[in-house]
């Protein structure tokens, strides 16, 4: 149910409402102001001292709108705290896989339209498949062609590179073409797989996750790495575990 998979971005957006509104009319007052500008404008110290402190204790209006304004704020601060323990990991069933968990055996096509069946390999070759967001996108641009660069060191640790993510298969194929990519893309347009791994999304639940799990010849999860911002390093973390094997 789409209310029930998106209630952290339901929860952020109807509580930042009234949040937004009392910041904004509270600022104008610490500022003495009334040039919505002042929203947008990097200036926090007063704003900061105004909410912890009373730098206006015969101003009711100025004591109300505090008073509001540490409300909400409180409140939100809670819902995000709330949502990196709680809400930013696992699939809708609560499964995941972690270390030391035995991957799931799954078909997708790749970039070529022909279908990869994962249990063909397993067993010969150590893997490294890594979820990405968007293809040609700039972070997965940078990661696709680190992993494309550093290829043969993956070959020299007999390993296989596996790219995942909810791309159609043209997309694939015109991104591989793009950067002359020299491994497997996989499309997973309905997200199936991703669950199937309880890859974790990020942002507040809006952008698929990046994510790059090593799996040994036994078929066993080595070694994960979870990083949206750091696409490179994936990499090297992934490299790094593969010679530890």
């Amino acid at each position: 149910m789409w209310i029930i998979e998106n209630i952290w971005l339901i929860l952020f957006f109807v509580w930042g409402i009234p949040l937004t509104y009392y910041r904004s009319k509270f600022r104008k007052m610490v500022y003495q102001t009334d040039s919505w500008t002042i929203n947008i404008k990097p200036v926090f110290m007063k704003e900061l001292r105004a909410i912890f402190g009373n730098i206006y204790p015969d101003n009711k209006n100025y004591l109300k709108f505090r008073n509001f304004y540490r409300f909400y704020l409180i409140i939100y601060l809670v819902l995000f705290g709330s949502y990196f323990m709680f809400g930013n990991s696992g699939n809708e069933s609560g499964e995941k896989i972690e270390v030391g968990s035995a991957i799931p055996t799954f078909s997708l096509p790749d970039q070529y339209g022909e279908i990869f069946d994962i249990s063909e390999v397993l067993g010969t070759k150590n893997l490294v498949i890594y979820f990405y967001p968007k293809d040609d996108s700039p972070g997965c641009t940078k990661q696709a062609c680190s992993f494309r660069d550093q290829y043969e060191d993956f070959m020299d640790a007999d390993a296989m590179v596996i790219g995942i993510s909810s791309d159609d298969i043209e997309s694939h194929k015109a991104f591989a073409e793009k950067h002359q990519l020299n491994f497997t893309l996989l499309s997973d347009e309905n997200g199936a797989v991703r669950d199937l791994f309880g890859v974790p999304k990020s942002f507040l639940g809006l952008l698929e996750g990046r994510t790059t799990y090593i799996i040994d010849k036994n078929g066993k999860v080595v070694y994960i790495f979870n990083s949206q911002l750091q696409a490179e390093k994936h990499i090297t973390e992934a490299l790094q575990a593969l010679q530890a094997l």
